[in-house]
């Protein structure tokens, strides 16, 4: 992904994917026969990893709810504020039709886990609802934010007054 990200999906090639995991072109092929197979797989693999360590987060009941829901989003969005990780959301967001349903269905996935803590732990009847502020909250802070202490800061503010 760090590759796609410095050099955009256009401009990347297999050749410079190869080179970055220290792979020959040929056995780059052998794994994945396109460059688009490649880039599906990284940002599957990417979206997979983000979405267990935000089930692994939220699970953890013996912590405060506030407390999961920050380390939720730091897993979901924070690890992809700073320069170059920012790039890699916008590789991924820039090239939705190459992904397939999983672009669709892992945000979905990550609302759901959001909504279902809230529910089972504040017990609010408007889960959904504060849910879906928060991740709105988040995406606007994703693109204010310069640092991933700051776009944390923030987002406790948010989670503290809508997760009460």
């Amino acid at each position: 992904m760090v590759t796609f990200a410095r050099f955009g999906y256009r401009k990347t090639s297999m050749e410079e994917v190869a080179r970055a995991a220290d792979i020959s072109r040929p056995g780059l092929y052998f794994l994945f026969s396109s460059k688009e197979s490649l880039f599906r797989a990284a940002v599957t693999q990417a979206l997979e990893r983000d979405i267990t360590a935000v089930e692994h987060v939220l699970a953890d009941t013996g912590r405060p709810l506030a407390e999961r829901l920050l380390d939720a989003f730091d897993q979901w969005a924070g690890r992809y504020i700073g320069p170059l990780t920012r790039d890699v959301a916008v590789v991924i967001e820039d090239n939705p039709g190459l992904l397939g349903e999983i672009i669709e269905t892992t945000p979905q996935r990550f609302e759901q886990l959001i909504t279902d803590a809230i529910a089972v732990e504040a017990g609010q009847p408007a889960a959904r609802q504060v849910a879906q502020t928060l991740i709105s909250a988040s995406t606007g802070l994703k693109h204010q934010a310069a640092s991933r202490e700051f776009y944390l800061e923030r987002l406790e503010v948010a989670i503290d007054l809508l997760a009460r």
